[in-house]
């Protein structure tokens, strides 16, 4: 399930996922929950002064994911990384780091405190993002909240569980 937050200009979005092999170097499928940072796309004002608006959660320029293989099972924490300085939604190599698989929440507790790094890495200015990503910093607690609620439930075997294999191909 993809959840979204909107502040203003800037949406975080946070999905549980199971991956079937994504990395052949690393090998095997990994589960967990992806945390992505966006730019909405703001619209024209469409109708009456009340009528409900477009809501554009567009491009990501950074990516955290929270995930852990399934062969090393809840709570190995094998698999975690980011992707800072995303271009053209395109993810680029993982960037593991130590920091983020010692302490997963408080790791995304600091980049979602201040994001503005984060924009700038990925060459998106951000002072046209102030108002939004001071609005970010502030949810940053609920935010991360949900994040370590819906792993919670990964590793629970609720969510991002595997996908059904078909019946005439055998194959998810």
């Amino acid at each position: 399930m993809l959840r979204v937050f909107c502040f203003g200009t800037l949406g975080i979005t946070v999905e549980d996922l199971y991956l079937i092999d994504p990395d052949p170097e690393l090998g095997g499928h990994e589960r967990g929950v992806r945390v992505e940072l966006r730019l909405l796309d703001p619209r024209p004002w469409r109708g009456s002064g009340t009528a409900s608006q477009p809501i554009i959660v567009d491009r990501a320029v950074w990516r955290a994911d929270f995930l852990e293989s399934v062969a090393g099972g809840p709570g190995s924490k094998d698999r975690m990384h980011h992707h800072p300085a995303m271009a053209d939604n395109e993810p680029g190599r993982r960037v593991f780091d130590t920091d983020l698989t010692a302490d997963p929440m408080g790791w995304l507790q600091d980049q979602l405190d201040d994001v503005a790094p984060l924009l700038a890495e990925a060459g998106v200015d951000p002072g046209a993002h102030r108002p939004s990503a001071a609005a970010v910093s502030e949810a940053s607690p609920d935010l991360v909240g949900t994040v370590a609620t819906v792993l919670n439930a990964v590793r629970e075997g609720v969510l991002a569980t595997a996908p059904k294999k078909t019946a005439d191909t055998g194959r998810a």
